[in-house]
């Protein structure tokens, strides 16, 4: 695997690692540290973390639906605007620039950063990399690595530009996380995040099913979920195509109380039905099977950055709860 030019170091020790080739003669390499830590390169990855995690269930969701929330595959910009949005409404605070992308899953804002000229450095703590890779690894500034977002791999103020959506609220802290995400920026880089709120994504039917889901075997959960949206699924088309009929407001009244699915029909409209069934797929299992689920409001994540010394800082409610970025402090002199 090609490397970027940064400094990276061992997760446990902060200490410079160096690649021992071929260490277990299967043709792949290993990254060693000076106390004896050994990270093997599986599949064309450097793992830092163990295959098994908090996170297996993305792992089997991002390599089951690859391409889903990928603009190139949908035909709609639904990711291109929401990291658009999150930088500030343009993409030149990403130009050139060396971003990390922490909680990176299949793709979705990797394939816009790269398209709009980044250099980055995807990471995710699921296999989810695998699928990020598959899609990527043809591309000259990108690089991915499967490592823990509060554990990097990385020495400290090395990146531009920290991106990461759709992923602090399923850590064990998010605090925590976004204290170490600020570490990863060169003083005067951008951190770009966001958050559910308190109460998101949390359905009757939901909070009923997630206790029992999530701890089921990743594989087992992928199929259930599966199967869920099979049988309701039909229910939930009959009462979008009779919306502006009472028999399909009712309908659609009962399933927002016994349902777990996911359903966009109602604001995704530009979306077809084979794409809203999938996106239906994807999302009820993602919402059943997160092992944490936290929320945060506007001044909780404000005081969070703040917490951070980043300056600049941006905090509101948007997208899926809260959107927030921040610049870091250049050191006193």
């Amino acid at each position: 695997m090609k490397m970027p030019d940064i400094n990276i170091v061992c997760p446990h020790h902060r200490a410079a690692m160096h690649v021992k080739t071929d260490l277990d003669g299967a043709g792949e390499d290993c990254m060693v540290c000076p106390q004896g830590c050994l990270f093997p390169q599986r599949r064309g990855i450097y793992r830092f973390v163990d295959a098994k995690n908090y996170a297996s269930s993305f792992g089997i969701q991002w390599n089951t639906y690859v391409l889903t929330q990928l603009d190139s595959h949908t035909g709609v910009p639904l990711s291109e605007e929401r990291l658009r949005r999150c930088l500030g409404g343009s993409f030149d605070v990403v130009r050139g620039k060396l971003v990390l992308e922490p909680g990176c899953g299949a793709g979705r804002f990797t394939e816009i950063l790269l398209r709009e000229g980044a250099k980055v450095v995807a990471v995710d703590l699921s296999d989810a990399v695998e699928a990020n890779h598959r899609l990527f690894r043809n591309r000259p500034d990108y690089f991915v690595y499967q490592a823990d977002i509060v554990n990097l791999p990385f020495a400290h103020s090395q990146f531009d530009v920290v991106v990461c959506l759709g992923v602090l609220q399923h850590t064990p802290s998010p605090e925590r996380a976004i204290e170490m995400l600020s570490t990863q920026l060169k003083p005067g880089g951008l951190l770009v995040i966001d958050h559910y709120t308190h109460g998101k994504h949390s359905k009757p039917a939901q909070l009923l099913l997630r206790p029992i889901m999530k701890n089921l075997p990743p594989k087992l959960s992928l199929e259930l979920c599966k199967a869920l949206v099979t049988v309701l699924w039909p229910l939930h088309r009959f009462a979008f195509r009779y919306r502006h009929r009472y028999v399909g407001w009712f309908v659609r009244a009962v399933l927002n109380r016994i349902s777990p699915v996911r359903d966009y029909q109602h604001w995704l409209v530009q979306l077809s039905p084979k794409l809203l069934r999938e996106f239906a797929m994807l999302d009820t299992h993602d919402s059943l099977t997160d092992y944490y689920k936290h929320g945060r409001n506007v001044e909780e994540i404000a005081a969070a950055l703040g917490s951070c010394q980043l300056k600049e800082i941006s905090v509101c409610r948007g997208g899926n709860g809260i959107e927030a970025r921040a610049v870091k402090r250049f050191a006193p002199p």
